[in-house]
C-alpha cells in the first residue's frame, strides 16, 4: 500500500487555522497542463488564490484536487487544482504559513467530471489564451 502523503492534510489545518484566526487563506499554485485556472490571471507560471468562504463556491479540499467556482473579472469559473501543484498556503494578512515544493512526477488523475486535453490538443491564440483544437 503506497503511503499517504501529509500534504493535503497541512493544507485542510493550515486552512482551518486561517478561518479559526480571521485571517484570508491563500494558495499559491505552480501552473501546468492539469491546473484548471483562468490563464489570463497566470503570472510567471504560478496564481495566487484566495480560498476563503467568502471568495469561493463549493469549496472542496481533498487528498488529490482543491476545487472551486471563483469570479475572475465578474466572470465564474471552475478551478481545479491537484495537490501536487500547491507551492503555499498562507495568510494573506501575514503571510504565515507553509511552503511546499510543487510536484512535477506523474500527472494527477482527472477530477471527477472533467476532462483535461492533452498537450497535443491545446494550441495558443494570438492573446495567448488556450484554444482546444479536435485532434483525429
Amino acid at each position: 500500500m503506497a503511503e499517504l502523503s501529509t500534504k493535503p492534510y497541512l493544507i485542510r489545518a493550515l486552512y482551518e487555522w486561517c478561518v479559526d484566526s480571521g485571517y484570508t487563506p491563500q494558495i499559491m499554485v505552480a501552473v501546468d497542463a492539469h491546473t484548471r485556472v483562468p490563464p489570463g490571471f497566470v503570472k510567471d507560471g504560478q496564481i495566487v488564490l484566495n480560498i476563503s468562504a467568502g471568495a469561493t463556491r463549493d469549496l472542496k479540499l481533498d487528498n488529490d484536487w482543491i476545487q472551486f467556482s471563483a469570479r475572475f473579472g465578474g466572470v465564474s469559473h471552475e478551478i481545479s487544482v491537484p495537490i501536487g501543484r500547491v507551492a503555499a498556503i498562507f495568510a494573506r494578512e501575514n503571510g504565515q504559513g507553509l511552503h511546499f515544493e510543487p510536484d512535477g512526477g506523474a500527472p494527477e488523475p482527472t477530477p471527477p467530471g472533467t476532462a483535461v486535453p492533452s498537450s497535443e490538443s491545446v494550441t495558443a491564440s494570438s492573446r495567448g489564451r488556450p484554444v482546444l483544437k479536435v485532434v483525429k
